[in-house]
């Protein structure tokens, strides 16, 4: 009896690719690809979802072992698309940042630093703990079943050795980028809306009072009723923000 296993390096060879790009994306997923989590667990994680969609999109990748070339081209393509992805998802938790560093100028908290977790550098307080808040509902909601989604949707988008259409990436980067940084602005904006009047407030109290130490006043009552603004409003803010995490999800996998 003869054994046939001529085919395994062209199996082996699929799999890499396609651990390829799920490992690039993972390694960029907020939650999942942060410094703190071990890349054991990442590695596992990544091994995982490959073996899962492998049988789902073996049949895509074409692969000729005879000569490097091919091999190393497929591989620089699966790299590129799993970043594009990957940085997509990352650049969501930034509108969370780009609102904590708004807020905390306006409470007059913005030199309170300590180290983000989720990037493993400093960062405003306010700003980290709005995304560490940001990634818990991300999985409470079970909004991360939608990465898992666009991951098998991303052979569709982006099918195996096709070259990839480096104006569409860009631009799709450059529009959650931007939609990021608007997002930010508007969960922000009760805040700024306080920050200008408040500071209204304080500049006809000193003209009103020149003798009175406004700064002494200012800056405790700012911190006070921003929290209790912030409060009011973080349930509001985080909905909105899992509406547009959502919105970006569903753009990546428009055929789950």
């Amino acid at each position: 009896m003869r054994i046939d296993v001529s085919f395994l390096p062209a199996y082996a060879a699929a799999f890499m690719l396609m651990f390829a790009r799920i490992g690039t994306m993972l390694m960029l997923l907020p939650g999942l690809g942060e410094i703190s989590v071990p890349v054991r667990i990442r590695l596992v994680i990544a091994l995982v979802l490959a073996a899962v969609l492998y049988p789902l999109h073996r049949a895509a990748y074409t692969i000729n072992l005879q000569a490097p070339g091919p091999v190393l081209i497929a591989l620089g393509q699966e790299l590129l698309i799993g970043t594009v992805l990957g940085l997509t998802a990352r650049l969501t938790i930034s509108a969370l940042q780009t609102a904590g560093s708004v807020i905390a100028q306006q409470l007059g908290l913005g030199f309170v630093t300590t180290v983000d977790p989720t990037q493993g550098q400093q960062g405003v307080i306010v700003g980290n703990f709005l995304a560490m808040l940001g990634i818990t509902l991300i999985f409470a909601t079970d909004l991360h079943h939608m990465v898992i989604a666009a991951l098998h949707d991303s052979y569709r988008l982006f099918s195996p050795g096709e070259v990839p259409a480096v104006e569409d990436m860009a631009a799709l980067v450059m529009r959650v980028f931007s939609g990021a940084f608007r997002v930010g602005i508007q969960l922000a904006a009760p805040f700024i809306v306080f920050g200008l009047v408040f500071n209204l407030a304080l500049g006809v109290l000193s003209r009103l009072m020149p003798q009175m130490q406004v700064f002494f006043v200012g800056v405790p009552l700012s911190i006070l009723i921003g929290f209790l603004i912030l409060i009011l409003v973080v349930g509001a803010m985080m909905g909105t923000f899992l509406d547009y995490v959502g919105g970006v999800l569903r753009e990546l996998a428009p055929y789950s």
